[in-house]
C-alpha cells in the first residue's frame, strides 16, 4: 500500500511539473476551448437538421417554386412558358382579383372580431367553474377539431334554401343564396369553428394571472368589472396578439369550409375569397401562373398584417405577470 501511494505522489508530482514548464498560450492549450465550442455547434446543427430540412422542403422551396411559376404560363397539360410580368400585370389589374380581395378584407373583419370578442367572454365565464364548465369546454372544442368539411355540409343543410331553418320558421329565408346575406353567413359559421380554440388560449391566460394581484385590486375597491378591464386585460395582451394574428391568418386563407358552404364565389360573387379565388384559377381555368402569382400576393399580404399588429401590440403588450 505504502509503495502505491509513493507512485502516484511521483505520478501527480511529474504532472504538475509538466504543466509548470507547458506555456499556457501553446496550441494545444489555445485550441482545447475552440474545439469544445466547435463540437458544440455541430452537435446543435446535428439536432436542427431535421426539423430545419422540413422547414426548406416544404416552405422555402413552395415559395421559391411559386415565384418561378408567377412568370410562367403553364396549364399542367402543355409545356411551360415563360411570359415575363404578365401576371403581375393581371393580378394589379383584374377586377376580379381585386373583388376577391375586397371579399377576402371583409370576412377577416367579420370573423376576427366576432371569435375574439365571443371566445373572450366564454373564457371569462368558463373560468368561473360555473355547473356544467366541464362539458361546456368539451362541447366548445368539437367544431375545432371536426373536419371543416363535414361542418360546411351540416350548416349547408340548415342554413340553404328550404332548409332546417327555412322550416322551423315558417319562410324561405335562403341565407346561403342570398347574396346580401351570404357572406356573413359563412364568417358566422367561420367563426364558429374558431371560437373554442380561441377560449381555450383565454382560459390558459386567465389562469396564469396570480390572485394576489386581483386579491390586491378587489382590497383597493375595484369591482368585478374594473378588475378585468383594468387589471386583467391588459395582462391579456399577448394571448390576445397570440389569438388575432393565428385568426387573421386562419381567416385569410379559409377554403374549405367556405367552399362547401358556397361553392363557386356565392350569389354574385358574394362569397369569392382570394384562397377559393387562388383554387379556381388553378383547378377550374388551368392556369398554375395566375395561381401561382395570387398565392404569393395573399403571403406578401399575410406578412404585412402580420408585421402592423406586432407594431401595434408591441407596444402594450407586458410579459410580466
Amino acid at each position: 500500500m505504502r509503495v502505491t501511494s509513493l507512485a502516484r505522489d511521483a505520478a501527480t508530482t511529474s504532472t504538475a511539473s509538466e504543466n509548470r514548464t507547458r506555456p499556457e498560450g501553446t496550441p494545444s492549450a489555445r485550441n482545447t476551448p475552440k474545439r469544445a465550442r466547435r463540437r458544440e455547434t455541430l452537435t446543435a446543427y446535428a439536432l436542427v437538421a431535421p426539423a430545419l430540412i422540413g422547414v426548406v422542403a416544404f416552405m422555402v422551396v413552395p415559395i421559391l417554386v411559386l415565384c418561378y411559376l408567377s412568370f410562367a404560363k403553364w396549364d399542367i397539360l402543355l409545356p411551360m412558358k415563360f411570359i415575363g410580368t404578365a401576371n403581375w400585370e393581371w393580378a394589379l389589374t383584374s377586377p376580379t382579383m381585386w373583388h376577391s380581395l375586397g371579399v377576402t378584407l371583409l370576412f377577416v373583419a367579420i370573423v376576427v372580431p366576432l371569435q375574439v370578442g365571443v371566445g373572450l367572454w366564454l373564457a371569462t365565464l368558463l373560468t368561473r367553474a360555473l355547473p356544467g364548465s366541464t362539458v361546456f369546454r368539451t362541447l366548445l372544442v368539437l367544431p375545432w377539431v371536426s373536419a371543416p368539411v363535414v361542418l360546411g355540409i351540416v350548416w349547408n343543410w340548415i342554413f340553404d334554401y328550404g332548409g332546417v331553418l327555412d322550416s322551423v320558421l315558417g319562410q324561405h329565408l335562403g341565407l346561403l343564396s342570398n347574396e346580401a346575406f351570404a357572406l356573413p353567413t359563412v364568417a358566422f359559421v367561420q367563426a364558429w369553428t374558431q371560437i373554442g380554440y380561441v377560449s381555450l388560449f383565454f382560459m390558459a391566460g386567465l389562469s396564469s394571472i396570480p390572485n394576489e394581484v386581483v386579491e390586491a385590486a378587489r382590497i383597493d375597491g375595484a369591482t368585478d368589472r374594473q378588475i378585468f378591464w383594468q387589471v386583467k386585460f391588459p395582462l391579456l395582451r399577448p394571448t390576445l396578439f397570440f389569438v388575432s394574428v393565428t385568426g387573421v391568418i386562419a381567416s385569410f386563407q379559409a377554403f374549405d369550409l367556405v367552399y362547401t358552404l358556397s361553392p363557386n364565389g356565392g350569389p354574385g360573387g358574394s362569397t369569392d375569397l382570394i384562397a377559393a379565388r387562388i383554387y379556381q384559377q388553378a383547378i377550374g381555368q388551368a392556369n398554375i401562373g395566375q395561381a401561382a402569382t395570387l398565392a404569393l400576393t395573399l403571403f406578401v399580404l399575410l406578412v404585412a398584417v402580420t408585421v402592423i399588429q406586432n407594431l401595434v401590440f408591441s407596444r402594450r403588450m407586458n410579459y410580466d405577470r
